[in-house]
């Protein structure tokens, strides 16, 4: 049974945006920047990027910010740092995402990205480690997500807001990205978790046209995009989707792959951030 600790976005009749306003007024104090310009949530593999793009300001525990809870997952690192770019600019480091599969609802889940928009970022960069279904990509490949098929049966939209979400993983970022470096790119599957995905579902995902099964972002990304921010996805692939190879999965093997090919990514998302405008 999973423990739910005490969060206004519990409170149905909250609105979540205030307590996202009410967040990014407790980031702005906490770390003496009024505002943010770009976002990054850091999934495995990616956290050490936020150590190449320039000069942290501050780093704030995340649960000290109203809204954010503690990490449940390893890997993450329960920060929020607010970073000076080369340029200037400021970017938010968001090493404190909450997954569909602890059950504290989507409110908790979208509520870095809706904290982000109200800090003043207009671009999110969302990243992930996650399974690929193209045999070619091996483990530690990374790839820019070009759209995704939403599986958790859940969104972060509330009432009747409607939003197009037709050109939602940005192909201008994605663009700039390929500038850095050549990059494939895929669709990703959002699955429910925390079960990693059966053989026969990760042939469900392909057969529907997917690339890349996972547990997070493409909630995420939705709600980015209500916000109105510019949305660059990228996974790095941790390992081979269930059935792709004859290896088992293990979350130990995600971790492992994720630190084998930090500098890398780090290296590589550092050069991407130092080029949007």
């Amino acid at each position: 049974m999973t423990t739910k600790s005490i969060n206004p976005l519990d409170d149905p009749g909250i609105d979540p945006v205030a307590v996202a306003r009410e967040a990014a007024d407790a980031i702005a104090t906490a770390t003496g920047v009024e505002r943010h310009d770009i976002a990054l949530t850091l999934g495995s593999g990616w956290g050490r990027a936020a150590d190449l793009i320039g000069e942290t300001v501050a780093t704030v525990p995340a649960s000290d910010i109203p809204g954010f809870s503690k990490p449940a997952l390893a890997g993450h690192t329960g920060t929020i740092r607010s970073i000076r770019l080369p340029s200037g600019a400021h970017a938010l480091v968001i090493g404190a995402r909450t997954h569909y599969y602890e059950g504290h609802g989507v409110r908790r889940v979208v509520h870095s990205v809706r904290t982000a928009a109200a800090t003043g970022a207009t671009t999110m960069i969302l990243t992930n480690g996650a399974g690929g279904v193209r045999p070619e990509w091996a483990p530690g490949t990374p790839v820019l997500i070009s759209d995704h098929i939403n599986l958790t049966a859940d969104s972060p939209l509330e009432g009747a807001t409607f939003i197009d979400l037709t050109d939602l993983y940005s192909a201008r970022l994605r663009g700039i990205a390929r500038e850095v470096r050549e990059l494939d790119e895929g669709v990703y599957v959002q699955f429910r978790g925390p079960n990693y995905e059966t053989p026969a579902e990760v042939r469900m995902a392909r057969t529907i046209g997917g690339d890349i099964v996972g547990m997070s972002t493409a909630l995420e990304a939705i709600a980015a995009r209500e916000a109105g921010m510019e949305v660059l996805g990228l996974s790095l692939i941790t390992n081979a989707a269930a059935g792709v190879s004859d290896q088992p999965l293990s979350h130990e093997e995600v971790i492992e792959a994720g630190r084998a090919a930090e500098a890398e990514l780090g290296a590589l998302l550092g050069e991407i951030v130092t080029r949007i405008r």
